[in-house]
């Protein structure tokens, strides 16, 4: 049994029960009623007000992933890995930003790609750009953080795609690189890989099926349940900090927008990311606190492919040298990215 397989049996067997999500909610409430009843209630408050605001917004997300999960949109990926090299570095980076997977639900769609012979370029391009932005976190960044910030973070999804695809072409260039990227015995993407090797047909209007619609509304459940529960969880930590961390603190930190704010912001996210959507309210609880534009843009490009489950799921599946590429120029895009937003929007 492969190492992606096993994983998946771990998480089909339900090894780890608790969700960590409905915990934070449930211990958090706890310790406020217990000690602040007065902050419980303005907790409450807050958050209700919050979903409620971008509840258009998260309902257009869950439907845009559901709709190309029934549809079978997601098949068209295989056709950005087709051609000239260069040519599917930049088509890669491009599918990547649409394509509705996290950090580490496209752990086993690069599994696949990898091992059908798809050239690394290309894949890593995908591989930096698909957990930064894909439809439905569109929809949640342009209800938090505003329209122009949704466009500039897939422009940045782009670029830093691009970066890793056109930095292993140098760096192959010139003699580095060679031999397989997969470690022995990752496994060629399970379910996912049969997708990738042989795409299915897209059926855009899928009403007509009476599988497809069922799909659609599983997925929708699903999808929607999941991202709830994390985005409750970002409001309330919103609230929590909106009354507790001092203004100044975080104007002192990464307000100014300089180089080194913008440099901590990337590396900080490592740590302290949740989820690409969970990100967005605390992100927006720390701009309104006097994060500037740059690091807010840092923190939520370095989290989203650094962040610690997605590193280790990188690390279980490829060789060192390919992770440290991928690590480089996740890091890298992320400060770039963030210092030219600042630039722009400063």
């Amino acid at each position: 049994m492969s190492l992606l397989e096993t994983l998946a049996e771990v998480r089909k067997r339900g090894i780890s029960r608790v969700d960590p999500a409905v915990a934070g909610l449930a211990v958090i409430a706890a310790a406020l009623l217990a000690v602040a009843p007065a902050q419980a209630a303005a907790s409450l408050s807050f958050t209700l007000k919050a979903i409620w605001g971008i509840l258009p917004f998260f309902i257009l997300s869950i439907a845009a992933t559901a709709y190309a999960r029934a549809s079978g949109a997601e098949n068209l990926i295989a056709r950005a890995f087709a051609g000239r090299v260069e040519t599917m570095v930049v088509f890669a980076s491009l599918m990547g930003a649409l394509s509705p997977f996290c950090s580490c639900g496209v752990i086993p769609v690069i599994a696949a790609l990898l091992a059908t012979g798809v050239p690394l370029a290309p894949v890593m391009a995908f591989w930096l750009a698909s957990p930064l932005m894909d439809p439905s976190m569109f929809a949640l960044t342009a209800g938090v953080l505003g329209f122009d910030f949704a466009v500039a973070k897939t422009g940045a999804a782009v670029g830093i795609g691009l970066l890793g695809g056109f930095g292993v072409l140098a760096l192959q260039g010139i003699g580095m690189l060679a031999g397989p990227a997969l470690r022995a015995g990752a496994g060629n993407g399970g379910c996912a890989g049969s997708r990738i090797r042989n795409p299915g047909a897209t059926a855009w209007r899928f009403w007509n099926e009476a599988e497809r619609r069922a799909a659609f509304w599983r997925n929708a459940s699903q999808n929607g349940f999941f991202l709830g529960k994390w985005l409750v969880l970002a409001f309330l930590l919103e609230s929590l900090m909106a009354a507790y961390v001092p203004a100044d603190l975080v104007t002192r930190v990464a307000g100014d927008g300089s180089l080194s704010s913008v440099a901590m912001a990337t590396l900080v996210g490592i740590p302290s990311y949740l989820n690409g959507n969970a990100a967005l309210p605390l992100v927006a609880g720390l701009v309104d606190k006097g994060m500037a534009a740059g690091p807010a843009m840092a923190f939520l490009l370095g989290g989203g492919v650094t962040s610690i489950p997605a590193a280790l799921a990188v690390w279980a599946i490829a060789q060192r040298k390919v992770f440290a590429i991928y690590l480089t120029a996740a890091l890298l895009g992320s400060f770039a990215a963030g210092a030219l937003y600042q630039l722009i929007a400063g």
